[in-house]
């Protein structure tokens, strides 16, 4: 799961049920190491440091897979290929390397293998 996928269940928002289940699944649950730095950071800054701490224990319930030197240089393929963010690009990767299906609310993501893309209903695709 991507970073907009943690948020959207930690603020309990319209898409948060679509989230529930991979987040409970803590035996399948793959969290790039770096979804817990966006998240903490988006908590940090829009709720507050105490519930980042909370936010980020719960997050650590999954199987969290650090950045290595071979994940470093097959996202930053990545995302040279899809023209992604280079956060988008670890965590597409690091999906892709655990055979994990990828859910996001992210369109930068939508189309490529092996993703879940979620729809936000407060949120217009413009293409």
């Amino acid at each position: 799961m991507d970073s907009s996928g943690w948020i959207e269940f930690f603020v309990g928002g319209p898409n948060s049920d679509q989230f529930e289940s991979a987040i409970k699944d803590v035996e399948e649950l793959v969290v790039p190491a770096i979804t817990i730095t966006e998240v903490y950071r988006w908590v940090m800054r829009e709720v507050s440091p105490t519930d980042a701490l909370t936010v980020a224990a719960a997050m650590k319930q999954g199987k969290v897979v650090p950045l290595d030197g071979q994940l470093a240089i097959q996202a930053a393929e990545t995302s040279h290929r899809y023209q992604l963010r280079l956060a988008d690009g670890i965590i597409y990767t690091t999906a892709q390397a655990h055979q994990a299906e990828l859910l996001t609310q992210d369109a930068d993501l939508k189309d490529l293998p092996g993703v879940r893309y979620v729809t936000h209903p407060k949120r217009r695709r413009t293409t």
